[in-house]
């Protein structure tokens, strides 16, 4: 027996004693780089001056890239049903699908609210088209507020595919179970992570390095479903390196989170929170 061979049989072995699935001949996923495409292609509805061909009048290139997303997107959806649940999903999977692009034009004004809030909190932005053709923080809005449709509504893999991948462009990790409310504002980006059930109000404010997370993930599966990460309400600030922990942990409206803050408890409205200044020891 050749060691390819030997090699071979024991990964068959290994398939085998998994407690997940590896080798199935019946197991059909969803297409991960078709669901990249389709948020390009959602992308330019939201915005086609900058990511799309405007050679058509608005309402014939509307008509016909919804009728494209449409399609692709109940595909992605019956695939990632039928993965996850077994059996022939087709009249559901068109039924979130409807669901899906009706709700489309509330969250394009939704991401028009985050470009005036990112704007307004920005003074290095140079201008709106700016923001939206490069700042990495609006992508991964974007990205989140599109898969959380499809997590309202039930559908597996497909919300995670998408907000992943935003997370490897970006460095931005936002869950998209997570309730994100109007006039959010990303700064710079990188490092910042929210968790599952953070709920966030309007006009809330994060720099990068920021982590909205449970306070302690030890006990599993078990914790699935519960309130596990913290609440922030409308006008919070919070800055660089912060990190806030806890299903019970509510951030006050108005309150302001200095750089690299710890909370595990909550703070009342209008608090001002800073961490003390660290000792300098300076050898010339």
């Amino acid at each position: 027996m050749t060691l390819n061979e030997k090699t071979a049989l024991e990964m068959v072995e290994s398939y085998e004693k998994s407690s997940v699935t590896t080798f199935s001949s019946s197991l059909k996923l969803p297409d991960k780089k078709e669901i990249i495409s389709i948020l390009g292609d959602i992308q330019g509805l939201f915005f086609p001056a900058y990511f799309a061909d405007c050679t058509h009048s608005a309402t014939s290139f509307a008509e016909e890239r919804i009728s494209s997303i449409s399609f692709k997107i109940k595909k992605q959806i019956e695939l990632a049903l039928i993965a996850k649940e077994g059996k022939d999903s087709g009249k559901r999977a068109k039924e979130i699908a409807n669901d899906f692009i009706s709700n489309l034009p509330k969250v394009h004004a939704m991401l028009i609210k985050d470009v005036e809030a990112t704007f307004e909190g920005d003074p290095a932005a140079e201008s709106k088209e700016a923001i939206i053709f490069s700042y990495p923080g609006l992508y991964a809005i974007f990205v989140y507020r599109v898969a959380n449709l499809l997590y309202k509504s039930g559908v597996p893999f497909v919300p995670r595919i998408m907000t992943e991948h935003a997370h490897s462009m970006t460095g931005i990790d936002i869950n998209p179970g997570a309730t994100i409310g109007e006039y959010f504002f990303i700064d710079h980006g990188t490092g910042i992570v929210i968790g599952e059930t953070t709920e966030i109000g309007n006009h809330v404010k994060i720099y990068q390095g920021v982590t909205l997370g449970a306070l302690s993930p030890r006990k599993g599966q078990s914790l699935s479903g519960v309130k596990r990460h913290p609440t922030v309400c409308d006008n919070v600030t919070i800055y660089s390196g912060a990190s806030i922990l806890g299903g019970e942990t509510v951030i006050g409206e108005g309150a302001v989170i200095g750089g690299n803050s710890f909370i595990t408890e909550s703070i009342s409205a209008g608090a001002k929170v800073y961490v003390k200044k660290p000792e300098h020891i300076i050898k010339n």
